[in-house]
């Protein structure tokens, strides 16, 4: 879609309207959350980027988007009916899609479910711990 403006392009002056957060556009497209800047590049939809910035030994600060909101309502409908090019396990409506957001979500809950068990289990140690060494002469 050559027709769309540079994403550097200055927003006209009378426009009041804000740019919409990841969790808007993905109540509007049937796109998986995590790859809406993917998607919003291949449907030529202009997106401002903040945070990402590199902490070093310890990784990066998150990195949030927003979308132009001109952009995602003109792109809505070909997103929906399958005219731009997303593989299928981006989308929200494809089995592929949902198989890979279920087993995204078990495993993730799986793991803080461990990481929980193995806290917990390390502070009834220490507690038990210090239990048997006040006990004892």
């Amino acid at each position: 879609m050559p027709n769309t403006p540079d994403p550097e392009t200055p927003e006209a002056v009378h426009e009041e309207e804000s740019w919409l957060s990841s969790e808007e556009v993905a109540k509007l497209w049937p796109v998986r959350k995590d790859w809406l800047p993917g998607v919003a590049r291949r449907a030529d939809v202009r997106i401002r980027s903040f945070g990402g910035a590199s902490r070093g030994t310890w990784g990066a600060e998150p990195t949030f988007y927003h979308f132009h909101p001109g952009d995602v309502r003109r792109a809505a409908p070909a997103i929906s009916e399958g005219h731009v090019d997303i593989p299928s396990n981006w989308r929200t409506d494809t089995p592929d899609g949902r198989r890979a957001e279920f087993w995204g979500t078990l495993s993730a809950r799986v793991v803080g479910t461990l990481f929980l068990a193995v806290l917990v289990c390390g502070l009834l140690l220490i507690l038990g711990t210090v239990i048997f060494l006040l006990t004892v002469e």
